[in-house]
């Protein structure tokens, strides 16, 4: 998709976009010489590459807030964006080779489209590539957990280093066979994320049993890491969390 953004579109068009595609952004400007020659190179090369890519055109001159906000001292200049975050740039028309290369690196890989798919044998398969990889991990081991292959979860979690959903899944699956803990689960599996989230915290809050509060902090993270940092119900909810441990 190529679209013409400003200031006013640039969350929705660019920062909220690129959680589902890469999002180049084109910063341009009418008396740019070298960005009439940059720009059609990128919207061709796009095209090529979509549905994967999105061309976002930004014209400096009348966006000049957002401009100053990116520190735009030369153009064109292009910056691109994945997960909400400014992943590559450059400064300048560059040759078609370059630019290429540039959105090559933007591609999806054979994993990331694995993960894409959710298929129980494209899991696997993403995993055999990248072993290490925690969506593919959490996916698979939901799917596992559901058929009541708790142990096999565990064990694809396990590889899952760094993630604090992997962790949290994990730590959720070896608590669940306390009663105390049910309902508190079942909220959250049912959608009712601020009684479940507020049942677990005040499990942390009643036992002084340091490896369960530990184990009930990775259950409640991984739940607050999926909601992700903005979240209203996330903030609030560490908040209590903290209150709980400290």
């Amino acid at each position: 998709m190529i679209r013409d953004v400003t200031e006013h579109t640039f969350q929705h068009d660019v920062i909220d976009r690129s959680h589902e595609v890469a999002v180049v952004v084109d910063f341009w400007a009418a008396w740019c010489g070298p960005c009439r020659q940059l720009t059609p190179l990128l919207e061709s090369e796009v095209r090529a590459r979509e549905p994967h890519i999105d061309l976002a055109k930004l014209d400096t001159d009348a966006n000049q807030q957002i401009s100053a906000a990116f520190r735009i001292q030369g153009i064109p200049a292009v910056k691109a964006f994945k997960d909400g975050k400014l992943v590559s740039e450059f400064v300048g028309a560059q040759p078609p080779p370059r630019v290429k290369a540039f959105l090559d690196a933007l591609m999806p890989s054979e994993a990331d489209e694995l993960v894409e798919s959710g298929a129980e044998e494209d899991l696997r398969r993403a995993l055999e590539l990248e072993p290490k990889r925690a969506d593919a991990a959490v996916a698979l081991a939901h799917l596992l957990h559901e058929r009541g292959e708790r142990d096999a979860a565990l064990e694809v979690l396990g590889n899952a280093t760094g993630s604090y959903v992997a962790d949290g899944l994990a730590a959720r699956i070896r608590l669940e066979d306390d009663p105390g803990l049910r309902d508190g689960f079942a909220a959250v599996d049912a959608g009712d994320l601020q009684r479940g989230l507020d049942a677990l915290i005040a499990a942390i809050a009643a036992t002084d049993d340091a490896d369960r509060r530990d184990e009930l902090r990775r259950a409640v993270v991984g739940v607050l890491d999926e909601l992700g940092a903005e979240h209203p119900l996330a903030r609030e909810s560490r908040r209590k969390l903290a209150s709980a441990l400290y």
